[in-house]
C-alpha cells in the first residue's frame, strides 16, 4: 500500500511542471498586453492628458510656482473662465495653498464666463526691450517664487530672424528645423507640434506677448515658457534646456526665450503649442507656410 501510495503522488507531481510553465505564460502574456508605455504631459494627479475637455469636478490646491495660466493650461480651461468660477479679481495673484475648483456650476455644460484682462505694462516708446524683465505693476503669478534649478537669463529683443517671417495671421516659427510630431485632435496625447533641432539651438517666441510663466513645474513639458497674446492666445513652448525669459516679461515676435533641450523628453526638440481659450488648436493653421 505505502508503495502504491507514492507512485500517485509522483505521478501527481509530474503534472505540476506543466501547470507552473501554463501559469508563467499567462502571466507573461498579462505583462505585455498591460504595459504599454504612455507619455503623460500633465500634472501629477491631473486628469488623462487623453481627453481635451476642460476638467470640471474636484479641485487643486495651488503649489510654490503655480500661475492662474499654468494651472489653467494643465487642467484645459480657458484663463479667464477659470478666475470667474474662482472668484480671483483682477490682477489675478494666486498663493501656494489657496483652492481652485473646476466643478462647473449649475446650468453650465463647460466654462463660459468672461474675467477682465490682466493689466500689463508697455515698453516705453521708442525704447526696445531692456535686457532686465519688465515687471508689470499687476503680475497674475504666485509670490515669492521659487529658486530656478538653472540660472535664468533675460533675453534682450533681437532682430527677426527667417524663423520670424509672420503669417497673415501674426504668427511666426518658434524654431528652425524638420518638423518631426504633428497636431492631433483625435484624442493623441499631441497638443502641438515637435521641431527637432539641435542643443542649445534658439526657441522664438512666435508673436508678441507677455510671459506669462517660466519653470518647469508641468510634469512632461520640462522646463516650459508660456506666453499670453491676447485674451483669446497664449503659446507654450516645452522641453527646452535654459529659460531666457521671466514671468511679466514683455516679449516680440522672433525674440529668443529659450535655449533648445531635451528636458522631460527624451531627445533634443521644442514642443509647442497654440491655446485658443483654453482649448488646443493645430498651430500649422496659424503658423506661415515654409
Amino acid at each position: 500500500m505505502a508503495i502504491r501510495q507514492r507512485i500517485r503522488i509522483g505521478k501527481g507531481l509530474a503534472w505540476l511542471p506543466a501547470i507552473a510553465v501554463g501559469i508563467l505564460l499567462a502571466g507573461c502574456s498579462s505583462t505585455q498586453r498591460d504595459g504599454v508605455s504612455v507619455v503623460d504631459r500633465n500634472h501629477q494627479g491631473a486628469a488623462s492628458s487623453t481627453k481635451r475637455q476642460p476638467v470640471t469636478s474636484g479641485q487643486y490646491r495651488v503649489q510654490r510656482g503655480d500661475t492662474l495660466y499654468s494651472i489653467a493650461f494643465r487642467f484645459g480651461w480657458d484663463w479667464k473662465a477659470l478666475a470667474a468660477r474662482n472668484g480671483i479679481p483682477a490682477p489675478y495673484v494666486i498663493r501656494p495653498g489657496q483652492i481652485i475648483r473646476f466643478d462647473v456650476q449649475p446650468g453650465q455644460t463647460r466654462p463660459k464666463a468672461v474675467a477682465t484682462a490682466p493689466v500689463v505694462t508697455k515698453p516705453r516708446t521708442g525704447s526696445s526691450v531692456s535686457s532686465q524683465p519688465s515687471v508689470p505693476a499687476t503680475q497674475p503669478a504666485v509670490r515669492p517664487q521659487p529658486p530656478s534649478p538653472a540660472p535664468v537669463a533675460t533675453a534682450p529683443a533681437s532682430a527677426p530672424s527667417a524663423s520670424s517671417a509672420r503669417s497673415a495671421a501674426g504668427w511666426s516659427w518658434p524654431a528652425n528645423g524638420p518638423l518631426i510630431g504633428r497636431f492631433s485632435s483625435n484624442g493623441s496625447l499631441n497638443k502641438g507640434i515637435d521641431i527637432a533641432g539641435e542643443l542649445g539651438q534658439p526657441v522664438l517666441a512666435a508673436s508678441d506677448g507677455s510671459v506669462v510663466y517660466a519653470g518647469s513645474g508641468l510634469r512632461g513639458y520640462g522646463e516650459l515658457v508660456i506666453i499670453k497674446h491676447s485674451d483669446t492666445y497664449v503659446s507654450a513652448y516645452g522641453h527646452n534646456r535654459r529659460l531666457l525669459v521671466r514671468e511679466g516679461q514683455q516679449v516680440k515676435v522672433g525674440q529668443t526665450i529659450a535655449e533648445m533641450g531635451s528636458t522631460g523628453t527624451d531627445r533634443v526638440k521644442l514642443h509647442f503649442e497654440i491655446r485658443r481659450q483654453g482649448k488646443p488648436v493645430d498651430p500649422l493653421q496659424y503658423l506661415p507656410r515654409r
